[in-house]
């Protein structure tokens, strides 16, 4: 009989493919451990409006952790918001202007409202992929940006970014919290708002220990939501420095990796 009773995921790359699905077996699997009790929470990055359609078109009732833990909301208890982490304003405007200096395309994440000061390919392909709406503000040297959940820097060069997110993340050290969600992507957020923070936030309010808590993911914003888990389970398309600290390699997304995990550590019929 397996312990686990909170299954914490990652969406982009871990349960969802590249075209932005998961497939029927991965939503089964999740379907049958929510109809056992087992509760199957999604963590991940992207603003929280997107996130809740997912949990509901993978009829999950759970609250959901967006923003890399910077905001927790049960959308089936009146939009209920259990926590929330925002930058300081002073910091993002200097992220904006550092990004700006740079050249580098950014996002904003105000009050769970995407917004561009351009309109160009970047975003286009971004909302497109996600199925989300965004506004384009023109410049936002003036803009209030209380309740900012995130920026988001985006570049199509790789090298770039990850030089960007050492360079700022040296430069603001625990003032904010810089990471890679993907290749392209780098985010600034509140140094409080991680996945591994958020994981623990729920697994407290429900009871539940770390030895009882799997998680699975496949990029290095990823590695703290793991730290938290007593089950640590990267993707087979995962970051090496995230298999590093996994313990135990599943496939890749393509391959259902999710579903057999779960087998694994949790019980067979479920991934069937």
């Amino acid at each position: 009989m397996s312990q686990i009773k909170m299954l914490v995921l990652d969406i982009d790359g871990t349960i969802f493919k590249k075209d932005y699905k998961a497939t029927d077996r991965v939503k089964n699997t999740l379907k049958r451990l929510c109809e056992d009790g087992i509760k199957v929470v999604l963590c991940t990055g992207r603003m929280y409006a997107a996130t809740k359609l997912i949990a509901q078109e993978l009829c999950l009732t759970t609250p959901v952790i967006s923003y890399q833990g910077g905001l927790i909301k049960n959308f089936c208890n009146g939009e209920e918001t259990l926590l929330e982490k925002t930058m300081d304003a002073s910091l993002a405007r200097d992220v904006i202007n550092e990004l700006k200096k740079r050249g580098i395309f950014f996002n904003l994440y105000i009050n769970d409202v995407l917004m561009v000061e351009e309109d160009k390919y970047l975003i286009r392909e971004y909302v497109d992929a996600r199925n989300i709406e965004y506004k384009v503000v023109g410049n936002c040297d003036g803009m209030d940006l209380t309740g900012m959940n995130k920026i988001l820097a985006i570049d199509d060069d790789t090298q770039l970014i990850e030089k960007l997110q050492k360079e700022m993340a040296e430069k603001y050290g625990d003032k904010l919290y810089v990471v890679r969600s993907t290749p392209r992507f780098c985010e600034f957020s509140n140094p409080e708002a991680t996945k591994g923070n958020a994981v623990k936030f729920l697994a407290d309010k429900w009871g539940i220990k770390k030895e009882e808590i799997m998680a699975c993911g496949d990029q290095d914003n990823d590695i703290e939501m793991l730290l938290a888990a007593g089950v640590k389970v990267a993707m087979g398309n995962a970051s090496e420095d995230l298999k590093k600290i996994a313990d135990y390699v599943t496939e890749t997304v393509d391959n259902d990796g999710v579903a057999c995990a779960v087998a694994k550590f949790i019980g067979e019929k479920y991934a069937i």
